[in-house]
């Protein structure tokens, strides 16, 4: 037998190679003989570096400026292809993320993505010509105007100074000088996940939905709010570009600068990632699917990496197995997805904490108990 092992990550207490391993390992008590590959998957968000170091890109790690101006170890990921084709991994969590930041109302308008400007000028250095951005869990709601500083942008005030860094700044430009802007950014393919519709201002738009997450209180939420309106202007000034689109929500705005000075296109995480890590050509070669994540719900189901991997596998005929933390969706709702059977962590632990600190013992055991019983 030949099982595909492809979880997503076990927010919390696993990374998704974590856990793949995991369940390897149960899934090897009661197949000794299979042939169990492990392929951690990611739908665009956290994660995605991870997925894609699994496949065989190289890792880096370069230091750079987090998102309150302390430095930081920011990890990235290359493969040089056959060809000319050379394609980066960037995380915004890992040189911008939430994780490096106490979320108050004053960090929130201070937070930039300086140092995912910084990834994209050492992918470039290191001869990228395609860069895939992946967004989520990320500190700042600057409309990636952080980044196309560390890239030569140079925000102006009415005075003609450069503006501080950060969302709570964009209010205050009046112009930008893009004549230092990195000139290689119009050669390179940008691919940036996104799974969110939201724009980047208003109501549904990157400050009042997704700040507030950051610490952003009332008051900070309009400021920022303010301030990406002002951003979108400017760039469509600058480039001739709408950027308040759908999408250009995500990672507090940030699609929106490179939606202006780049040709960068939205996809769907999963899909991304998939083609990416080569998902398909694994899946053509299993016969039992095993995927899993922290939290089996509602929002699992619409089209987060673990049911759309599932949806692939039925559509190949490839039945397909789900061990997660907890499962908060029904046995018909996942049968729909090409299912046949499930296992939650909570159902060997003896409550929520112990299923968090041991997560690694119980998931290979709860594989185990749901392939026996499968």
């Amino acid at each position: 037998m030949r099982i595909l092992i492809a979880p997503d990550k076990f927010k919390g207490s696993l990374t998704a190679a974590e856990a793949a391993a995991a369940i390897a390992e149960g899934a090897l008590r009661v197949y000794p003989d299979a042939v169990a590959t492990q392929f951690p998957i990611a739908d665009g968000g956290e994660g995605t570096l991870e997925a894609a170091v699994a496949a065989g890109y190289e890792e880096r790690i370069n230091a750079v400026v987090g998102p309150i101006l302390a430095p930081v170890g920011a990890a990235w990921a290359i493969r040089k292809a056959d060809g000319a084709k050379v394609t980066a991994v960037i995380e915004t969590a890992q040189a911008s993320g939430l994780a490096d930041m106490e979320p108050t109302p004053a960090n929130a308008l201070r937070a930039h993505s300086y140092g995912c400007g910084q990834l994209i000028a050492a992918a470039l250095d290191a001869g990228a010509t395609e860069i895939v951005l992946g967004l989520g869990g990320s500190a700042m709601t600057d409309g990636g105007s952080g980044a196309l500083r560390a890239l030569g942008l140079k925000p102006l005030d009415a005075a003609g100074n450069v503006v501080p860094l950060g969302g709570g700044s964009l209010a205050d430009i009046v112009v930008l000088d893009a004549s230092a802007l990195d000139p290689r950014l119009a050669a390179a393919t940008f691919r940036i996940a996104v799974d969110v519709r939201n724009p980047l201002y208003g109501p549904l738009g990157a400050a009042h939905v997704f700040s507030p997450q950051k610490g952003a209180d009332p008051e900070s939420v309009e400021l920022l709010d303010a301030g990406l309106r002002n951003w979108a202007s400017l760039l469509r000034e600058a480039t001739g570009r709408d950027v308040n689109v759908e999408g250009a929500g995500a990672a507090g705005g940030f699609p929106a600068s490179f939606l202006a000075f780049t040709d960068a296109a939205l996809e769907g995480g999963f899909a991304l990632v998939a083609g990416l890590t080569g998902l398909a050509d694994q899946l053509s070669a299993a016969d039992l699917v095993i995927t899993g994540e922290g939290s089996m719900d509602g929002q699992s189901l619409t089209g987060k990496a673990p049911i759309a991997l599932a949806d692939a596998a039925r559509e190949r005929g490839i039945p397909v197995i789900v061990v997660a933390g907890r499962i908060l969706v029904t046995p018909e709702d996942l049968a729909g997805h090409g299912v046949v059977a499930a296992a939650q962590l909570l159902d060997v632990a003896t409550g929520p904490e112990d299923a968090v600190a041991n997560a690694a013992k119980y998931l290979a055991w709860a594989t185990s108990q749901v392939l026996e019983g499968a």
